[in-house]
C-alpha cells in the first residue's frame, strides 16, 4: 500500500468528523453497515469535455470505446504513442495528451478523462473529479470499507470538502466564501453535492456503439448561414444527430440483415463550406462590415451571415469560392476517409439541405463521365437546346428563331450554322434580312451561336472580353465576369466546376428550392431524358410546410397534375390526424353524393311501368322512352379514376422513378402552417421518417430491403 494511502489512513482516524447543519438531518439512517462488506474495485468509465450552447458538460464514450480506451491505458505502452479512432472514426483520442481530435473538420480540442468518481454539478449534471483526486478518493474509500471506519474528511485540491459518511452516502461541500463588507456569504457555499462511485451509480445516458462496418459514405452540405437549425447548432452536431437518428433505426427496420451481419452502418460526414467564404481570405465580412449601416444591428448582422449566401452564390466571384471549397472537402474527406478505412467497398451519395441541395444540383449537372468514350459523351440538355458536343442545323435554328422563311436565302448561298457564326450585321445586309430577324440571329450567335475551332470543330461561343467591356471590375489584373447559357441551358454563372473524385450513388436534397431557381433561371421544362452525368438517382424530400421547399417533377412533366409521394410514417402507416381528415373528406363527399341522388330522384317526375315491348312497339319511338333517356342525362356521370401517381412518368433524373418527397406534417403542426414554418425548414435533421427513406434507397442499392417495407 502506498505512502500517501498509509498517511491519509492516519491522517482519518486522528480526525473528528465536522458535519455542517445541511447533513446531519439524514445521516444516521445510514450510519448501520455491513462490517464483513468485501472492497470491489471500481470500473473506470471514459469521458470527454465539451461546450454545447456555451454549457461545459462531459459526456462518456460508448461502451465498446471506454473498452478499448481502457485496454489501452493499461497495456503498459508509452501513452504518448497511443492513438484511438473512437466515436465511429470520427476523432482520435491520443491517450498521453488525454485529448480528442476531430478527423475530418476543424474544431478545438477536446479533453478526455478516465472517471471513477463524480459529483452533482449545475442542472443535475454529474461532474467527473480528476483522475488523480478520483485515486485519493478511491484509496479513502477502500481503507473505509476494509476497516469499517467512515465519516472522514477529505480536502480537494480546490480546498473542498468530502466526507464519507458510509457506503451510501458520501457528500461534498463547497468552502464558505469570505463575507463581503456587510457579512454576507453566498447563498450556494455550503451547499453539499452527492458524490457517487462508477458510472453506474449516475444518471447518464451511455450511448450506443457503432457497429464497425462501413456500408456507404453520405457527404451533407449545409445551406446558409453558420448554424443548421433554430438551435443555432453547427453542421457537425446536426450531422452528429443524425447519425444517431440512422443507428436507431437500423435494428428495427433492417433486424433481418443486421442479424445475418450483411449490412453495418451508413457513415454521414458534414461539408462545411460558410466558414471558408467567410474566412479571413475572402475579406467579405469586413467589406460587408463597412458599408452595413449601424442600425438595427442585430437583424443586420444575421442577414450578412445568413442571407447574403443567397448574394454570394449568384456572385461569380463567390459562386467560385464556394464550388471550389464543396468539391475541395468532399474530395479532401473522401480521401481521409479511403486512407483510414481500406476495406471500403460500398459507394458515395451526397445530401443538400436548401442551398446546398441548390450547390450539389450546378456541380453534379457539370460533371463529366469519364468512364464512357467519346461517342457517348453527348449529354442531354434541359432546355430542348443544343449542347457542345451536339450541333444543331440551320433550320432548327431558324425554326426556333421562328425565321423559317429565310431558309431559302440561307440555302441559296450555302450558309450552315458555322457559316451562321461568323457572319456580321453587314453580311446580313447584303442578304437582304431585315433588321427585326437581323437582331434575333445576331443575339442567338452571340449567347448560343457555333463557330469553328482552330481544330475545325464546332464549338459553342460566349461573349468575350472584347465584345463589351464591363464597367465594374473586381480586383487587379480586372477580372471579367460574363453570364452566359451553359450547354445544360439553366442560366449558371460562368464559374468552372471541379470534377469529383467520385461518382455519388444518389442525390438527397431536403427542402430545396432548386425548382426556383430553375425556373427562375429561365428553364422552362426539364427534358424527360435528362439524368446527372455521374449520379443515378436523385430524390427532393420537403416538408409540406417548408417555405423554401419548391417541387421539381412538374418542370418535366407540365400537361398534368398530379400529387408527390407520400413518406410513410416511421412506425409504418399514415399519421392518424391525416387518416381522420382523409376519412372525413371521404365521408362528406358520400354524405353530399347520396343525398344529391335522394334529391334528384324526388324531384324526378314519375315514370310510368310499361309492359314488356312487342318486337313492333320496339322499333317505334315512344314519348315515355324519350323521358326516360332525359331523365337519365340528370344524372351525372362517374368521376374518371385518378392515375396512380406511382405510375406517373416523370424523366430519367431518379432513374425513371418519382422524386418529388413529402412528409407527413405532425398533428399540432396541422393547427397553423404559418406557426411551425421556420421549423419545417430545418426539421429534417431530426426526422425519423426523413432518415428512414434515406436507408432504405441506400441499401436498395446494394439489394437489401427493410424488414417491413414502405408503401
Amino acid at each position: 500500500m502506498s505512502g500517501e494511502v498509509n498517511s491519509l489512513q492516519k491522517e482519518m482516524s486522528s480526525q473528528e468528523p465536522q458535519e455542517t447543519s445541511p447533513s446531519r438531518v439524514s445521516t444516521e439512517s445510514f450510519e448501520m453497515v455491513d462490517a464483513s462488506q468485501v472492497y470491489e474495485a471500481v470500473t473506470p468509465h471514459w469521458f470527454y469535455h465539451q461546450v454545447q450552447d456555451n454549457r461545459s458538460s462531459w459526456f462518456p464514450f460508448s461502451r465498446e470505446d471506454s473498452d478499448k480506451l481502457e485496454q489501452a491505458f493499461s497495456s503498459g505502452v508509452n501513452p504518448q504513442t497511443i492513438v484511438i479512432p473512437t466515436r465511429g472514426g470520427r476523432y482520435d483520442v491520443h491517450l498521453g495528451s488525454r485529448k480528442q481530435r476531430a478527423v475530418y473538420w476543424e474544431e478545438k480540442e477536446s479533453e478526455v478523462q478516465r472517471c471513477t468518481w463524480f459529483y452533482k454539478g449545475e442542472e443535475s449534471r454529474y461532474v467527473p473529479y480528476p483522475e488523480d483526486f478520483s485515486q485519493v478518493l478511491e484509496d479513502a474509500y477502500m481503507l473505509a470499507v476494509t476497516l469499517n471506519e467512515w465519516k472522514k474528511r477529505l480536502e480537494s485540491p480546490f480546498r473542498d470538502i468530502i466526507i464519507l459518511h458510509n457506503p451510501k452516502l458520501m457528500v461534498h461541500y463547497q468552502p464558505v466564501g469570505i463575507p463581503d463588507e456587510w457579512g454576507a456569504t453566498p447563498s450556494e457555499q455550503g451547499r453539499p453535492r452527492t458524490v457517487k462511485r462508477g458510472v453506474e451509480n449516475i444518471s447518464v445516458e451511455i450511448p450506443s456503439g457503432e457497429p464497425s462496418q462501413i456500408d456507404h459514405l453520405v457527404f451533407m452540405v449545409h445551406g446558409i448561414g453558420p448554424a443548421c437549425d433554430l438551435q443555432f447548432r453547427s453542421i457537425i452536431q446536426c450531422v452528429t444527430d443524425f447519425q444517431s437518428v440512422t443507428l436507431n433505426l437500423l435494428p428495427a427496420h433492417f433486424k433481418k440483415a443486421t442479424e445475418e451481419g450483411l449490412i453495418g452502418r451508413v457513415e454521414f460526414l458534414p461539408v462545411d463550406w460558410h466558414s471558408a467564404l467567410h474566412a479571413d481570405a475572402t475579406g467579405v465580412d469586413d467589406d460587408i462590415q463597412r458599408i452595413t449601416l449601424p442600425s438595427i444591428s442585430r437583424l443586420r448582422h444575421f442577414t450578412n451571415e445568413t442571407v447574403l449566401d443567397l448574394f454570394f452564390y449568384n456572385s461569380p466571384t463567390y459562386c467560385q469560392t464556394i464550388v471550389n471549397t464543396v468539391c475541395g472537402e468532399m474530395d479532401r474527406i473522401y480521401s481521409i476517409f479511403r486512407e483510414r478505412n481500406p476495406d471500403f467497398k460500398g459507394h458515395v451519395s451526397v445530401t443538400g439541405h436548401s442551398l446546398g441541395s441548390v450547390i450539389l444540383f450546378d456541380i453534379l449537372t457539370n460533371q463529366t463521365d469519364s468512364s464512357l468514350s467519346s461517342q457517348d459523351m453527348t449529354k442531354t440538355t434541359l432546355l430542348h437546346s443544343e449542347s457542345q458536343r451536339d450541333k444543331p442545323r440551320l433550320s432548327e435554328v431558324l425554326q426556333q428563331l421562328e425565321l423559317t422563311e429565310y431558309c431559302s436565302v440561307f440555302e441559296g448561298e450555302k450558309i450552315d450554322i458555322e457559316a451562321l457564326a461568323l457572319c456580321t450585321e453587314n453580311d446580313l445586309k447584303d442578304l437582304e434580312i431585315p433588321l427585326g430577324p437581323r437582331k434575333k440571329i445576331l443575339q442567338y450567335i452571340r449567347h448560343r451561336g457555333w463557330q469553328k475551332d482552330s481544330s475545325g470543330t464546332a464549338q459553342a461561343t460566349s461573349p468575350t472580353a472584347d465584345s463589351k467591356k464591363p464597367f465594374l471590375t473586381s480586383g487587379s489584373p480586372p477580372n471579367v465576369v460574363n453570364y452566359e447559357y451553359f450547354d445544360v441551358g439553366i442560366g449558371q454563372v460562368s464559374v468552372k466546376y471541379p470534377q469529383l473524385s467520385f461518382h455519388p450513388e444518389v442525390f438527397f436534397a431536403w427542402g430545396s428550392p432548386v425548382g426556383m431557381y430553375l425556373t427562375v433561371r429561365g428553364l422552362k421544362r426539364i427534358d424527360p431524358k435528362y439524368h446527372f452525368p455521374t449520379c443515378k438517382r436523385f430524390f427532393n424530400i420537403y416538408h409540406p410546410f417548408d417555405p423554401v421547399a419548391y417541387r421539381i417533377e412538374p418542370i418535366v412533366l407540365r400537361e398534368q397534375e398530379f400529387e408527390p409521394i407520400l413518406i410513410p410514417h416511421h412506425k409504418g402507416r399514415k399519421r392518424m390526424h391525416l387518416e381522420l381528415k382523409e376519412g372525413l373528406t371521404r365521408m362528406g363527399t358520400d354524405i353530399i353524393g347520396s343525398l344529391k341522388t335522394a334529391w334528384q330522384t324526388f324531384t324526378r317526375p314519375p315514370i310510368p311501368s310499361l309492359p314488356p315491348p312487342t318486337a313492333e312497339a320496339a322499333a317505334v319511338p315512344d314519348t315515355n322512352l324519350f323521358a326516360v333517356v332525359e331523365a337519365i342525362k340528370i344524372e351525372e356521370p362517374p368521376a374518371p379514376a385518378k392515375e396512380d401517381p406511382m405510375q406517373i412518368s416523370v424523366g430519367m433524373l431518379n432513374g425513371g422513378q418519382r422524386f418529388d418527397y413529402v412528409l407527413q406534417e405532425k398533428p399540432i403542426e396541422s393547427f397553423n402552417e404559418y406557426l411551425f414554418a421556420l421549423q419545417s425548414h430545418v426539421c429534417y435533421w431530426t426526422s425519423e421518417d426523413t432518415a428512414l427513406l434515406l436507408l432504405k434507397e441506400i441499401y436498395q442499392t446494394m439489394g437489401i430491403n427493410m424488414d417491413q417495407p414502405l408503401l
